[in-house]
C-alpha cells in the first residue's frame, strides 16, 4: 500500500485493483451521486474497465498528482476518495481539489481534513500557486467545505447538459485559494493558536 498522504484521522493511499467493490459501493449510492449525476445506478464494468485505469494512470503520467483512496486510520474502512490534479489545459501549478466520500463519514469533518492536508502539500511540496475546486451551485455541503479551507468564490458559471439534473439551472461554481492567500491564512492562524 503506497501512502500518499495522512492527517491525523486519514491515509490517502494509491488505488489499487482491489478497490473495485468500495469504488462501486461509494458510485452506487444515489445520496453520493446525487450532484454528479442525478443519483443513477452506478455501472460496476465502467468502474473497473474505465475509472479505476484511469485512477492507476495517473501516478505515472503526473508524479504527485491523482486519485487517492481516503482511509479511516483506526478501522481502516474505505470512505471515499480525494483528487488533487492538473485538468486538461490547465498549468500543473494550478491544480484542482476534489473529494467524494461515503454517506457514513459525513459530518464528521473528513473532507476539511483531507482537503486542508492536500492544500499545505500542493503549496509546500508541488510548488501549486493557486488550487481551485468546483462543484454545483445547489451543493451546499461542499461549498461549506471550500469556504472552510480558506477558498473564496471565483464565479458561477452554465455548461450544457444533455441529461441536465435538478440544480443544473442554478449553475456551477468554482473556488480557490492561491499560495499567498494560504500562506496569510496560516500566518493567521499561527497567531491566533499562540495567544490562546
Amino acid at each position: 500500500m503506497r501512502v500518499f498522504l495522512e492527517t491525523e484521522r486519514l491515509l490517502l493511499r494509491q488505488f489499487t485493483g482491489a478497490d473495485v467493490d468500495d469504488l462501486f459501493a461509494l458510485y452506487d449510492d444515489p445520496e453520493v451521486m446525487r450532484y454528479l449525476n442525478g443519483g443513477e445506478p452506478a455501472d460496476r464494468a465502467e468502474i473497473e474497465n474505465h475509472d479505476l485505469p484511469a485512477f492507476l494512470g495517473y501516478y505515472e503520467r503526473f508524479p504527485g498528482y491523482g486519485f487517492w483512496a481516503a482511509v479511516e486510520k483506526t478501522s481502516g474502512d474505505f470512505l471515499g476518495w480525494f483528487h488533487f490534479r492538473p485538468l486538461r489545459d490547465h498549468h500543473t501549478d494550478d491544480p484542482e481539489l476534489g473529494y467524494r466520500l461515503n454517506r457514513a463519514s459525513w459530518g464528521k469533518g473528513y473532507a476539511t481534513e483531507g482537503s486542508l492536508a492536500l492544500l499545505e502539500k500542493g503549496f509546500t511540496e508541488f510548488g501549486a500557486r493557486r488550487i481551485w475546486a468546483a462543484t454545483m451551485a445547489v451543493n451546499l455541503g461542499s461549498r461549506r467545505v471550500m469556504e472552510k479551507i480558506g477558498m473564496r468564490h471565483v464565479r458561477t458559471y452554465h455548461e450544457h447538459f444533455d441529461n441536465p439534473i435538478p440544480g443544473t439551472e442554478e449553475g456551477e461554481v468554482e473556488y480557490a485559494i492561491t499560495l499567498e492567500e494560504w500562506r496569510a491564512r496560516n500566518s493567521r492562524d499561527r497567531t491566533r493558536n499562540s495567544r490562546d
